[in-house]
């Protein structure tokens, strides 16, 4: 495997220099993050980001994320320019040595959380998810404050009560429909630049205010992967997407996958599910810590022969380090050093 590393840019706490001294680094992780979405990356902007990450002794090899355009999950006559511009940025970020593209297509919330600092018995604070307060959020009719951790900022008010309209007008096969449309597109300029697609699952894995969400469990992974069956339309195995719904087998989807050799990317982070469909919160990367058996989805990951890129996913905040929630050094540092140790302990068992 190759142990990477999220950063945010110039802009993010977390430095270069930090990252680098974690042992076993190997790159970075990182993006365009002043260009509109659906636009095209100038050279210059990764040329820049390729520079930084070289010049700290890491490797620029993955990007998280090109976003995908609500108009492409939309389906509106838009979607055309924008996939163009996909492609454009996929070849742009081949010529820098780009080797895996991470992206995901859930409507309007890439993610959602109801709080980024709650507090765990041990005093270290984390991402949380509690169904009982998403249920006290409708997105189409408060007019109170209706936004959680997470969501897109640049909505106003209305704009984001038509986005969540319009998706809710949709049928999961609308966006199935429109993911092929997409992927039909996509692959083949992938495929030819000699880069990895690797969409990440939806976080959570369940439909939240009614929006259709289809990258969300083994039955429905198998079918993606058939839309477009090219070894470059990959995934990005998230143990903790996937691992938030007790009926997702995580380590028996590790292992099926890396051994189709269809997973490009893993983010590796620990939840602890909550019963009675509660919800979850995300833990340490140690498994004792939460619910998933973290040594069990390395080994599967390892044993069918998984060489792609891995990332400590979700830090909690430990030891009183302030920053971006989630993405902290310090827990991250730990989650990688036990990811690096799992690994190292698994090939002295198979020499």
């Amino acid at each position: 495997m190759k142990l990477s590393f999220r950063w945010y840019g110039k802009e993010d706490k977390v430095t270069l220099e930090n990252i680098r001294q974690i042992p076993g680094m190997h790159s970075i992780v990182t993006a365009v993050y002043d260009v509109p979405v659906g636009e095209v990356w100038s050279r210059e902007s990764i040329a820049e980001l390729k520079k930084q990450t070289e010049e700290a002794g890491l490797h620029f090899e993955v990007i998280e994320s090109v976003p995908v355009h609500e108009d492409i999950k939309l389906g509106k006559p838009a979607r055309d320019r924008y996939i163009a511009n996909y492609c454009e940025n996929i070849k742009r970020l081949a010529e820098a040595g780009i080797k895996c593209i991470c992206y995901n297509f859930m409507p309007v919330f890439d993610w959602t959380r109801t709080q980024l600092d709650h507090v765990l018995p041990d005093g270290s604070t984390s991402l949380v998810y509690y169904q009982e307060q998403v249920d006290q959020v409708n997105p189409l009719a408060s007019d109170s404050d209706l936004t959680l951790p997470g969501w897109d900022a640049s909505y106003t008010r209305e704009e984001l009560k038509q986005v969540v309209a319009e998706y809710n007008s949709m049928s999961e096969e609308d966006l199935w429909d429109n993911l092929k449309y997409f992927l039909e597109a996509v692959i083949p300029t992938a495929a030819s630049c000699g880069v990895n697609m690797a969409i990440h699952e939806d976080d959570p894995c369940w439909s939240i205010f009614g929006l259709p969400r289809i990258i969300t469990c083994e039955e429905n992974l198998d079918r993606f992967l058939k839309l477009v069956d090219d070894p470059h339309n990959g995934i990005t195995l998230c143990t903790g997407s996937l691992g938030c719904s007790a009926e997702n087998d995580v380590v028996k989807m590790a292992g099926k996958y890396a051994a189709m050799g269809r997973i490009h990317f893993v983010h590796a982070r620990n939840v602890a599910v909550l019963e009675d469909n509660r919800g979850f919160e995300e833990r340490a990367h140690l498994s004792a810590c939460g619910s998933l058996d973290m040594f069990a989805i390395l080994k599967a990951l390892h044993d069918n022969g998984f060489d792609g890129y891995i990332r400590p996913d979700h830090g909690r905040m430990i030891w009183g380090e302030t920053g971006r929630a989630g993405y902290g050094l310090y827990d991250r540092a730990l989650g990688a050093t036990y990811l690096n140790g799992i690994w190292e302990a698994l090939d002295k068992i198979n020499r």
